[in-house]
């Protein structure tokens, strides 16, 4: 982590708090597991899916673009193995690795991944760009999740994709249009650097 925290220039906004310092990437690692147990409390059950409605993709997705990957595959990593290990910090109260939308878990750390290491390169910086970013954050949970559902619960692909994607489109246009107006104004607010 330290290479990447030491960088001349920052490459994500938390290389502006933790440039060249362990112990604050560490801070913010949990931190950012921290963010997304919380967002996991805002957990909406919705009457005809198993997957609810919460603000967990958008913490995650925030989380890879502000961290880095370099920090933001550990804090994913800290908040899946917590969880798998009983702490009940995952939608609705859940923990363990026993539920069907387990695989959208798994799915964060993919996706704070490729968000991160995009964002390192300047994926962040401007609406449209990070719209874009989001959009294929959220196809990457999706593209773990929605098979886990369908294996989980024993449906069709395309059962699985109207319980499990369908549903869940418009208010994930809605984040990544958040996001495409946080990102950038942060960026512009802290002054990007980069440049």
């Amino acid at each position: 982590m330290s290479s990447y925290a030491s960088a001349a220039r920052p490459l994500v906004l938390a290389d502006l708090v933790a440039a060249g310092s362990r112990a604050r990437d560490v801070a913010l690692v949990v931190a950012g597991a921290g963010f997304v147990a919380l967002s996991a409390l805002v957990s909406v059950p919705l009457p005809f899916t198993a997957v609810p409605l919460t603000l967990q993709t958008f913490a995650v997705l925030l989380t890879g673009a502000a961290l880095g990957w370099q920090r933001a595959v550990p804090s994913m990593l800290l908040y899946l193995l917590a969880g798998a290990a009983g702490l009940p910090w995952f939608a609705a109260g859940e923990s363990g690795t026993g539920f069907p939308t387990f695989g959208y878990i798994v799915g964060f750390v993919l996706a704070a991944a490729v968000v991160g290491k995009l964002a390192g390169s300047g994926a962040d910086r401007t609406p449209l760009r990070t719209f874009a970013l989001m959009a294929l954050g959220s196809a990457l949970i999706y593209l773990v999740g929605v098979p886990w559902l369908a294996v989980a619960l024993d449906l069709s692909l395309a059962e699985a994709l109207a319980d499990g994607l369908v549903p869940f489109l418009g208010g994930d246009a809605v984040k990544a249009l958040a996001a495409a107006g946080l990102m950038p104004g942060a960026w512009r607010l802290v002054g990007d650097r980069r440049r």
